[in-house]
C-alpha cells in the first residue's frame, strides 16, 4: 500500500497573512466542522480497540498512551483526568511522552527520533502483556513510537494507535489501528489543529467509554470522581440528593461521612439511613 502523508500536504488556503482576522477564524472553523465527521468514520476501529482495553483493565491491566509533542501532551492529557473523573488510581492509565516530563511544557530537540527510547520508558513502568498500549501520532510516522510499539508486539502486549495518516507506518505495527483520516492543515503541517483534536476526541471516547465498561459512572453520573475542590463537592451532594431524593443537609452530611457519592449512595439504599 503507498503511504501518502496528507497531515503535511499543502492546504486549499494561500496568503493568510493577507487575510483579515474573521476571514481566518471563518476558515479555520470550517475545517474544524470536519474533524467529528473523520471520526465518525472510525467509530469501528475505536470499538474494536476499545473492547481490548476495557477486557484487559478488567483483569488487572493497564492502559499506556505514548506520543512526542502535541500527541504525547494530549495522551497525558487524557491520562491525568482519569483519577479525578473516575476515582481510578494514577498508575491504571498512564500517559508517556518523548523527552520525558520536562517535554510537556517544553519541546525536546530530536526525542521523538529514538527507536529505543520508547521502549525503555515503557519498560521503567513495569509493561506487561497484562497491559495495552495505544501509539498516538498525527504523521504516524514518530520513530519513538513506532519503535516502542514494535517491541510490544515482540512481546505479546496488546498495541493500538490514533493517527491522521491512512496506511502509515505506525497503523502497520499496530494490532489495533485507529485512522482519523483530517486531511490537509489550515496551515500547512500545523497537526496541532484539526489532527490534535481529532486526537482529543478519540481519547475521550477511548478513556471515556472504557470507564463506563469498568462500573465507574452510575446513570450518567461521576460517582466514583475525587471530591478535590469545593465545586465536585457541590455536585456530590447535588447527585445524592437527585438518586436518594433527600435533602441538601442530608446529603451534605452523607458525602461528608463517606467522602465518595458511591459509597454514601450504597449505605443509604442498604437500609443504614435511619442511623444518620
Amino acid at each position: 500500500m503507498t503511504f501518502i502523508k496528507t497531515t503535511e500536504q499543502d492546504s486549499n488556503y494561500n496568503h493568510l497573512e493577507k487575510m483579515t482576522v474573521n476571514e481566518l477564524l471563518i476558515h479555520m472553523n470550517n475545517e474544524d466542522k470536519t474533524v467529528p465527521l473523520a471520526v465518525e468514520k472510525a467509530i469501528p476501529q475505536i470499538e474494536i480497540l476499545i473492547e481490548q482495553i476495557a477486557s484487559k483493565l478488567k483483569n488487572g491491566g493497564r492502559l499506556f498512551y505514548i506520543g512526542a509533542g502535541t500527541s504525547g501532551r494530549l495522551g497525558i492529557l487524557d491520562a491525568s483526568e482519569c483519577p479525578p473523573t473516575f476515582g481510578v488510581s494514577h498508575d491504571l492509565v498512564i500517559g508517556l511522552i518523548a523527552g520525558g516530563d520536562s517535554a510537556i511544557r517544553k519541546a525536546v530537540e530530536f526525542a521523538e527520533d529514538s527507536t529505543s527510547q520508547g521502549w525503555k520508558d515503557l519498560q521503567d513502568h513495569g509493561v506487561s502483556k497484562n497491559d495495552v498500549v495505544i501509539g498516538i501520532a498525527a504523521s504516524g510516522t514518530t520513530p519513538y513510537v513506532i519503535g516502542a510499539l514494535e517491541q510490544c508486539n515482540k512481546e505479546h502486549i496488546i498495541t493500538g494507535c490514533i493517527t491522521c495518516n491512512k496506511n502509515s507506518p505506525l497503523s502497520n505495527v499496530s494490532k489495533y489501528p485507529i485512522e482519523i483520516i483530517v486531511g490537509p492543515e489550515f496551515v500547512t503541517g500545523s497537526s496541532r489543529m484539526k489532527a490534535g483534536t481529532a486526537q482529543k476526541l478519540v481519547l475521550n471516547m477511548i478513556s471515556t467509554s472504557t470507564m463506563i465498561k469498568l462500573n465507574k459512572v452510575k446513570g450518567n453520573k461521576m460517582v466514583d470522581m475525587q471530591l478535590s475542590n469545593n465545586k465536585l463537592v457541590d455536585r456530590g451532594i447535588k447527585m445524592l440528593i437527585k438518586e436518594l431524593d433527600i435533602s441538601f443537609k442530608e446529603a451534605e452530611h452523607l458525602l461528608e461521612k463517606h467522602k465518595n457519592v458511591r459509597t454514601a449512595i450504597q449505605y443509604y439504599t442498604n437500609g443504614n439511613k435511619k442511623n444518620e
